[in-house]
């Protein structure tokens, strides 16, 4: 009796957890379908204001630190009258998390279409980029976004504090200065194409494959046919027609870096990417930003697009898979 009991009660937890995972589901996604895209905008200067007075008040006491706020605000004030707000310096941070199919390009061109609309004289943009690389594709069109900046004089740094490779140092090219912490993974300037081929396997089950094609090349390798040598080439020349294209772009960026030694598909770390030229400076986002904050007004462009569940799930799965 007590062990049926046992077994009902299981039966009935586990129904109440299913229940409560698919409300938690349904009302996830609810609150998604209610988050509407569009620009956010937060001014760092008060973020880091705001985290000092924390600190100062934990150290110092109300009283003291209370003095300390009059005193800076007093200053503020004084600096106001000096300097117009509109002659105030800015500094506008974006950033750019990649994965294989540099999905966060749709919203890098609001922000630098955004960023173009409000840039004035003296204005500079930071890009902090954490990019592994991916699709040629995809990481060139958010290479050609940056190159908007460019293009209209608005001076872009981009700081890598973990990772520029591939595709994404295609995208740090695009800056006028590149600064990397000292172990960031900088370079790795080649192209990689690689599939399975399950034909043998399939040939063994006794299993055909068949494929239709219009044009000799329309389809050099196959997953599930028998490559040919033919096809092999091709896609060979493909991939060397593809690097030169890599190796054109660096070298038009940053005329300073020797391609024959660095266009090997090789990275390296910070360090030794600056012995190479490969970056301008060794330092931190944090660094950079520390110092504008200094003499500028900073703010963070961030374009908010809702993603639905499985779209997600999709980009995890291929960041596992690309690790």
């Amino acid at each position: 009796m007590f062990a049926e009991y046992g077994l009902f009660l299981l039966e009935l937890l586990t129904i109440a957890a299913i229940v409560v995972l698919v409300a938690l589901l349904i009302l996830s996604a609810a609150r998604r379908s209610q988050e509407h895209e569009g620009l956010t905008i937060e001014h760092l200067n008060k973020t880091a204001q705001q985290r000092s007075d924390i600190v100062r008040r934990a150290l110092l006491g109300r009283r003291d630190s209370r003095k300390l706020l009059r005193q800076r605000d007093k200053a503020e004030k004084a600096e106001r009258k000096k300097v117009k707000a509109d002659d105030r310096r800015r500094v506008f941070v974006v950033d750019f998390k990649g994965d294989i199919r540099a999905s966060a390009t749709a919203s890098l061109r609001e922000e630098v279409s955004a960023i173009i609309d409000v840039a004035r004289k003296g204005d500079e943009v930071l890009l902090r980029l954490e990019n592994a690389g991916g699709a040629v594709h995809e990481h060139g069109l958010a290479a050609s976004q940056l190159l908007r900046l460019r293009a209209r004089g608005i001076p872009l740094t981009a700081a890598v504090d973990k990772v520029a490779a591939s595709g994404g140092y295609l995208m740090a090219c695009a800056a006028d200065r590149i600064i990397a912490a000292p172990f960031a993974i900088i370079g790795s300037i080649g192209v990689l194409v690689q599939l399975p081929n399950f034909h043998r396997l399939l040939e063994s089950k006794g299993i055909d494959f068949e494929q239709i094609t219009a044009g000799q090349y329309k389809r050099k390798l196959s997953l599930f046919g028998q490559n040919t040598d033919e096809g092999r080439e091709k896609m060979r020349e493909e991939v060397v027609e593809v690097h030169e294209l890599f190796q054109r772009q660096v070298r038009d960026l940053r005329p300073s870096v020797d391609l024959e030694r660095v266009a090997t598909g090789e990275h390296w770390y910070g360090s030794r990417a600056l012995e190479l030229n490969l970056i301008d400076e060794i330092g931190t986002s944090d660094d950079f930003l520390l110092k504008a904050a200094a003499a500028a007004d900073v703010y963070r462009f961030a374009w908010k697009r809702p993603r639905r569940f499985v779209e997600r799930m999709l980009q995890g799965a291929e960041g596992l898979l690309y690790r």
